[in-house]
C-alpha cells in the first residue's frame, strides 16, 4: 500500500529527528533528558488516549480504576523519594505548577519578589510570563554577581520593605543553591510564603546532592519532571503544608488543568523507582561531570564567570562568549557541529540582548545519563575549542562528534525492558 505524500513527509522528518538527536548529536540543553527504555515503554500505553478529570477515586469520568492506582502509587513514590508529605502530580508542566501555586498565594495587584531574569529566573516567574498573566506585580530581588546568587542582606531588607505575598526562588540557570533558609525566615516574618522552583535540580535533590528547599523552610516547591529528573515531560508540586496542599489540589482542576496526560503517570512512577535505586550515583556523577567540563573549557581558553566559585554545584554552568561573537553565533556554530545547547542572558546583559546574549548555557545531565564521565567531557571541550576559538569548519568537527557519540547510545542509571514484560507492555519502536 502506498502512503500519502504528506504522511511520508511526516515520517521522514520524525525519523530524521530521531536519528540526529539520539545517535549523532551531543545534547547539552540544561532542561532536557531521556527516559530509560522501560519508562518509555510505560509511557507508550493506552492511557495516552484517556481522560481522568479530578482526583484519584474521585473522577468525573469512568474507566479509571487502574489509572487511579497508578497515580496514587506515583504520588507515594515521589513523596518517599523527596521525603515530603504531599505531592500533586496533575500539573502538566513546571509552568502550570507555578501558575497553580502563584494563583493560590496572591491575587491580581499583589506583589511577589523574584530573582532577576538575567540571573536565571524562569520566564514563568516574571511579568513577561505566568506572573504577569495572573496580574501579580513583579519586584526583583537584588543579585550578588560576585557570589552568583541572591544578595541575602539586601533581599531581607527588601522583603521587610515590600511585604510581598510570596517570594520565588530557583532558576533556569541554577548553579548554586539559593539561600532558602534565610529568605524563608524573612518572608515568614512579614506573613509571606516562599515558593521554590526546583525544575532544574529535582534529580539532584532526589539523588541527595542538592538541598531540598522544603526541608530548609520553603512553603511549597514546584518542578518539572524531565530535566535532571529523567522522567516524562510534566510538572509537580510538593509541600509539607497540609492546608496549602488542599487548596492547591482544589485549583489544579478545574482552573489550570482538565485532563492531566495520564500516560505520564506510569513513566513517572518507573523513573521514581529508578531514582530510588540509582539516583545517588547518577546525581553525583552529574555534578562531577559539570565541574570537569567547566574546568576543561576554561583550560581550553573559554571564560567561565563562576570559576572563582568552583564553577558550579549543579548540572549546569554558563560560558561568556562575548569575545567570540555572542551566544547566538556560538550556539549556531556548535549546532552545525552537532553539539546542541542554547544561548543565554548573563547578569550584565540588558533585556533587549535576548536575541544575541553574552552567554551559553550548558547542562551535562542527559549525556551523563548516556554514560559520559569526566574524561569524556574533557574530550568534548576540545571540540568546542576547534569550532569557536580555532575557527574550524563545523562540518569537519561534526564528523568527529558523530563518531564520538557512538560510544554513548545506551541509557544508564535505569532499567531496560525485562524479557517477561515485553509481550505485556505496548512497545512503540523508535522510527529509524
Amino acid at each position: 500500500m502506498s502512503l500519502p505524500e504528506d504522511l511520508i513527509k511526516v515520517l521522514d522528518l520524525t525519523r530524521s529527528h530521531n536519528r540526529w538527536r539520539r545517535f549523532e548529536c551531543i545534547n547539552l540543553i540544561a532542561s532536557e533528558n531521556t527516559m530509560s527504555p522501560l519508562a518509555e515503554a510505560a509511557y507508550f500505553t493506552d492511557m495516552m488516549h484517556r481522560y481522568a478529570e479530578g482526583k484519584p477515586r474521585k473522577r468525573y469520568y469512568q474507566g479509571n480504576k487502574y489509572v487511579d492506582e497508578v497515580e496514587l502509587l506515583a504520588m507515594d513514590l515521589m513523596s518517599r523519594l523527596l521525603k515530603v508529605e504531599y505531592v500533586e502530580l496533575r500539573p502538566i508542566s513546571g509552568t502550570i505548577a507555578n501558575a497553580v501555586v502563584f494563583r493560590n498565594l496572591a491575587n491580581p495587584g499583589d506583589k511577589a519578589l523574584i530573582a532577576p531574569v538575567q540571573a536565571g529566573a524562569h520566564v514563568s516567574h516574571t511579568k513577561f510570563g505566568t506572573l504577569g498573566a495572573l496580574g501579580i506585580v513583579q519586584v526583583e530581588l537584588p543579585f550578588d554577581l560576585e557570589r552568583w546568587n541572591i544578595d541575602v542582606d539586601k533581599a531581607v531588607k527588601l522583603i521587610e520593605e515590600v511585604k510581598p505575598k510570596f517570594v520565588t526562588l530557583g532558576a533556569s540557570v541554577y548553579m548554586f543553591p539559593h539561600p532558602t533558609k534565610e529568605i524563608a525566615e524573612a518572608a515568614h516574618s512579614v506573613g509571606a510564603r516562599v515558593v521554590h522552583d526546583v525544575a532544574h535540580v529535582l534529580g539532584l535533590i532526589a539523588g541527595g546532592v542538592w538541598p531540598n528547599p522544603i526541608h530548609e523552610g520553603a512553603d511549597v516547591a514546584t518542578s518539572s519532571t524531565h530535566k535532571t529528573f529523567p522522567g516524562p515531560q510534566g510538572g509537580l508540586i510538593f509541600t509539607n503544608d497540609r492546608a496549602l496542599y488542599k487548596a492547591i489540589s482544589k485549583t489544579v482542576f478545574p482552573w489550570f488543568v482538565s485532563n492531566h496526560h495520564l500516560h505520564r503517570l506510569p513513566a513517572l512512577a518507573v523513573t521514581a523507582v529508578e531514582m530510588i535505586e540509582f539516583g545517588k550515583d547518577y546525581a553525583s556523577q552529574v555534578v562531577k561531570n559539570a565541574v570537569a567540563f567547566a574546568e576543561a573549557l576554561s583550560a581550553e581558553g573559554f571564560k567561565i564567570p563562576t570559576e572563582h566559585l568552583g564553577f558550579t554545584k549543579s548540572h549546569a554552568f554558563v560560558v561568556d562568549v562575548r569575545d567570540l561573537g555572542g551566544g547566538a553565533k556560538a550556539a549556531k556554530l556548535l549546532e552545525d557541529a552537532n553539539i546542541i545547547l542554547n544561548k543565554n542572558l548573563l547578569p550584565w546583559d540588558p533585556p533587549e540582548a535576548v536575541k544575541n546574549p553574552s552567554g551559553l548555557r550548558i547542562g551535562v545531565q542527559e549525556m551523563t545519563r548516556f554514560g559520559m564521565r569526566e574524561d569524556d567531557f574533557r574530550e568534548l571541550a576540545k571540540f568546542f575549542k576547534e569550532v569557536l576559538i580555532d575557527g574550524r569548519d563545523p562540518a569537519d568537527v561534526r564528523k568527529k562528534v558523530i563518531e564520538f557519540r557512538r560510544n554513548f547510545l545506551e541509557v544508564k542509571y535505569g532499567y531496560d525492558i525485562p524479557e517477561d514484560l515485553k509481550d505485556s507492555l505496548i512497545k512503540v519502536p523508535m522510527l529509524l
